[in-house]
């Protein structure tokens, strides 16, 4: 079943609202265009990879109405299928033109939906789609904390930099660099419920926190649970889609 913010966040893609599509595309164009560079390397381009991103994230609004809670599918699975959707319309398409003829765009098919369709998911997909979720967390808490509490934050946890070091360079002292790190922590699980509640489709989903070392919930961890593993599973999260992103950047700047 749909939680109330995933509702919501559909409801905005239905309006046209620009800022959700904004965060949409934001968040998963760089996992879309690694993919469909994948299935279609040596036979389209960059350019290409580009083009059907966007007519995947416009394909995906359409197929709205259509999706059907019931069945199973994980959102991964839905954006997964309508990319391979686009892809194929494009291969046909340039297939026809071979022959000189052409290709009317295919209706999207539904067997998607259901929890066992056979979309050539894999682990290394649904890792960078969890990815993209907290990195969108991240940009959000950056967005809504005080700067020097988020620089804090980012010397020591994503870039690794020692507490000494940090409360050296900013000219404060390491407790009050511990409070203000804890103070930042603790306002990311909360985005990180947020972001992962609403791209969700699926309680397997929304279980995904956990799966990767991410305590949501302190109160939930196991006795003795460390805050520097939640740091550490964020930070090798963060640098893994970092590299993604250059990666993408590279693509799209490659002419």
């Amino acid at each position: 079943m749909l939680t109330s913010l995933t509702t919501n966040f559909i409801a905005k893609l239905k309006r046209r609202d620009e800022t959700a599509w904004f965060e949409l595309w934001e968040t998963f164009g760089p996992v879309v265009r690694a993919q469909l560079a994948k299935w279609g390397r040596g036979r389209i381009g960059s350019e290409t990879v580009r083009d059907l991103s966007q007519e995947t994230m416009t394909a995906l609004s359409e197929s709205i109405d259509r999706y059907d809670p019931a069945r199973g599918a994980r959102f991964s699975t839905w954006l997964l299928a309508i990319a391979k959707h686009v892809l194929g319309d494009e291969m046909d398409r340039r297939n026809a033109q071979k022959r000189g003829g052409t290709k009317r765009p295919a209706e999207l098919d539904e067997s998607w939906m259901a929890a066992s369709a056979g979309t050539g998911v894999d682990d290394a997909y649904e890792a960078a789609v969890f990815r993209a979720k907290v990195e969108a967390a991240i940009r959000m808490v950056e967005k809504e904390c005080d700067f020097m509490d988020f620089s804090i934050y980012r010397m020591r946890v994503l870039d690794g930099t020692p507490g000494k070091e940090v409360a050296a360079a900013l000219g404060t002292s390491e407790p009050t660099v511990s409070r203000r790190l804890a103070k930042v922590r603790d306002k990311l699980r909360d985005r990180l419920a947020e972001v992962i509640t609403t791209y969700s489709f699926t309680e397997e989903e929304r279980a995904e926190a956990a799966r990767n070392g991410l305590v949501l919930k302190p109160k939930d961890a196991p006795v003795g649970a460390d805050e520097a593993l939640f740091d550490e599973a964020i930070a090798e999260i963060y640098h893994q889609q970092m590299e993604l992103r250059r990666l993408d950047q590279a693509t799209r700047l490659d002419r």
